[in-house]
């Protein structure tokens, strides 16, 4: 009984040079659903390719479907000539909600979901830190969770005056991922860092710009118009990729194996079924899936 339930666990989910990386990271999202380029939109002028994820209704959340055709467009622009620099961008009126949680579950056995938890989430910060050309970021509306740690490591974040930036990882009992435990205190400074991945602190663009987090806030109607502006002077400087504050691909990539094994360990954490559990009652919504959970956890925890 106890291992149906657990299927109800969230699982979090570079040229020719780059081509095995961006394959590995293809085979450790197999069984997150399949590529759908509906999903994100894809479009090139003057060697500038826009990327639109494109799910308003979901909040342009990544799904497993998303997660996969965003790695999907980013090996199709890798290994495009007519591509020097990549926008990502959302469908108003958010940028992204972070991780579908709800439709990335997948049945299986505990050790099973720990190792998927790890390898996927692993997989789609790797297919950001593995793209070999520039990435520029288009904040149109809010960003939570993954969709803000994986924008920190592009070459820079436009905002628009919508855009807002929430981490609310200490509130979900689990570990910064992202690279984040590395590079915000790089990029923002400690106490900035400290406010965004410890006390959840949500800056707004304007904020956000305050303390590094964002090169500049656009309005909103003209965000597009600037990130094309920008992106078409980084390919006549010939611009090369480039993390913020100095961080390398292979360190990060390091960073982001480490993150990933210790969220996949907090997602089948007493903590973090607690907090699910109390955030779920909070909300006036069932939470007895969590309720077993937790109550269970010393007999299925031994199948891990």
């Amino acid at each position: 009984m106890t291992i149906p339930i657990l299927n109800h666990l969230l699982v979090v989910a570079r040229g020719q040079a780059q081509h095995r990386c961006f394959h590995q990271t293809s085979v450790l999202l197999k069984g997150m659903g399949a590529v759908d380029h509906k999903l994100v939109f894809s479009s090139t002028k003057n060697k500038v390719t826009t990327l639109t994820m494109n799910d308003p209704k979901k909040l342009n959340g990544w799904s497993g479907p998303m997660m996969l055709t965003l790695q999907d467009r980013f090996l199709q622009h890798a290994a495009d000539p007519d591509t020097k620099v990549v926008i990502l961008t959302g469908a108003d009126p958010y940028y992204c909600a972070g991780v579908n949680l709800a439709s990335t579950i997948q049945p299986m056995h505990p050790k099973k979901l720990h190792t998927m938890i790890r390898t996927s989430n692993q997989a789609v910060f790797d297919s950001f830190l593995d793209f070999p050309k520039p990435i520029l970021i288009a904040a149109n509306g809010p960003a939570i969770g993954a969709c803000v740690t994986s924008a920190s490591t592009c070459d820079a974040i436009l905002a628009s005056e919508k855009a807002t930036f929430l981490v609310p990882f200490a509130k979900l009992s689990i570990p910064p991922e992202g690279c984040s435990s590395v590079h915000f205190e790089r990029m923002l400074g400690k106490e900035a860092a400290r406010k965004m991945l410890e006390d959840g602190w949500k800056p707004s663009a304007a904020e956000a710009k305050e303390i590094g987090l964002v090169q500049d806030v656009v309005q909103h109607d003209q965000l597009m118009v600037r990130a094309q502006e920008l992106a078409e002077q980084w390919v006549a400087a010939g611009k090369v990729k480039e993390i913020p504050a100095g961080g390398s691909v292979e360190e990060y990539k390091a960073v982001n194996a480490k993150e990933s094994l210790e969220l996949a360990d907090a997602f089948l954490s007493y903590p973090f079924l607690d907090a699910q559990y109390n955030f779920l009652k909070s909300k006036g919504k069932s939470a007895t899936v969590f309720m077993v959970l937790k109550t269970l956890r010393p007999v299925w925890s031994k199948l891990l």
